[in-house]
């Protein structure tokens, strides 16, 4: 039996309780054996003085899932060429973990534009695609919501923003609320988001 691993793509800038409790829904609630939290490197072709280094985003990620069995960090996305495509890195995990069956988690909003994916059609002939609700601006269905490869998961609809918690920091406000405690006290740690 291929052990059944879900992959949820971010930057994590910070990652924050919303992302933590969509992974532990599709870990408890579906038939996905173990969650892996892929961070998204910096695109070195795009300025984002925004964006933290990515091992620091990794670090972040890496104490908010340190006490869950079934999420994991992931930075093997590091190691690929830039710019990454998901249709590359789930081949390059392929190949690298034979024994697992890797499938996309994704919110609703990510899933109306699958189909302008680099080689979105190769991604659904290999791969099943699990998506959780989110609320969104525009109620039009993805052209790709009733493919036989596509799930729609009851998870909680979670609207907390990596963007928000970093311009609240800025300001001074409290975000703890919002942010796993260890997490929170390496971005306080290292002076995070409150410059620029």
């Amino acid at each position: 039996m291929h052990k059944k691993t879900g992959l949820y793509f971010g930057t994590f800038n910070p990652v924050h309780i919303g992302h933590i409790i969509i992974a532990n829904h599709f870990a408890e609630h579906s038939d996905l054996d173990e969650i892996w939290l892929v961070v998204t490197p910096h695109n070195p072709f795009k300025k984002k003085n925004t964006l933290l280094p990515d091992h620091h985003r990794l670090e972040m990620v890496f104490r908010a899932t340190e006490e869950l069995e079934k999420i994991k960090p992931s930075d093997i996305e590091f190691k690929l060429p830039q710019p990454n495509y998901t249709v590359n890195t789930l081949a390059h995990l392929q190949e690298k973990y034979p024994g697992r069956e890797f499938c996309l988690i994704m919110g609703e909003d990510n899933l109306k534009g699958l189909h302008k994916w680099k080689n979105y059609e190769v991604i659904l002939q290999q791969h099943a695609v699990y998506v959780y609700p989110r609320i969104s601006p525009t109620p039009d269905p993805s052209p790709l919501q009733d493919h036989p490869r596509v799930h729609k998961v009851e998870a909680p609809v979670i609207e907390i923003s990596s963007t928000a918690i970093r311009q609240d920091i800025k300001v001074g406000k409290n975000v703890t609320p919002l942010l796993h405690p260890r997490v929170w006290e390496y971005i306080d740690q290292m002076n995070f988001y409150r410059q620029g």
